[in-house]
């Protein structure tokens, strides 16, 4: 008798515990959904709980992930009227390899506080004492990375890389002209948007003056219809 209790009781609770589920799982909608999100919460929470960006920095560039390590030696601050950086150590003391790789990757990001970050940081690090002797030897890494900018589809991403462009050439001055071919067919086709057309002549301008004459060549060689400051 006793075994017939304990099975009809144990029977009994399991279909209400059951019920209590569905009824407390999140929109059960279909079948499936009522089942799928109870080994989830856990998978889910965990790993955001070690780290907030994991979910994003896999998905996007470099410069996510490191600043979500720790690796990247300034922080953004915030002010009433103006953001600005924040260095963990003097900006002349960092590293440009890999760090002014890393803020040029950054470029490309969509989301706060990672643009300003590596905006403002690609900036700073560039007015360094000794900044065109530690951004020369990076250009043929540093050009592939501007130029994955300049190509990409968002136009605030693609203006982001453009200044940072004209910035790295009053840097490095005709040190660049060697890679600027590279960088030539992102720009033209952006020269034929009305909305950027003044923007992109405007940096060719300054890459010319930075570059000097045979930079005119260069320009013309990719875009014909160029005008040359010094004509």
């Amino acid at each position: 008798g006793n075994n017939v209790l304990r099975m009809s009781s144990g029977i009994q609770t399991k279909p209400k515990t059951a019920v209590q589920k569905s009824k407390t799982s999140p929109l059960p909608c279909s079948p499936e959904s009522a089942v799928k999100p109870q080994p989830k919460p856990s998978d889910k929470l965990n790993p955001k709980t070690i780290d907030p960006f994991a979910a994003y920095s896999q998905r996007s560039s470099a410069f996510a992930a490191m600043y979500a390590k720790g690796g990247i030696p300034c922080r953004l601050v915030h002010g009433s009227v103006k953001h600005k950086l924040r260095w963990e150590c003097p900006p002349e003391t960092v590293p440009f390899d890999p760090l002014l790789l890393t803020l040029a990757e950054g470029l490309r990001e969509t989301k706060h506080p990672y643009t300003f970050v590596s905006i403002e940081g690609f900036k700073e690090l560039l007015t360094v004492e000794g900044a065109a002797g530690k951004a020369i030897p990076l250009l043929p890494r540093l050009v592939p990375v501007l130029k994955a900018a300049l190509a990409h589809s968002d136009d605030e991403v693609f203006g982001r890389g453009l200044d940072a462009l004209v910035q790295l050439s009053t840097v490095v001055g005709p040190s660049l002209n060697h890679h600027l071919k590279h960088l030539l067919t992102n720009l033209s086709r952006r020269l034929m948007d009305k909305k950027f057309k003044e923007k992109v002549t405007i940096a060719l301008q300054n890459l010319e003056q930075c570059g000097g004459k045979a930079t005119v060549a260069i320009i013309k060689s990719k875009i014909p219809t160029y005008c040359s400051v010094a004509s």
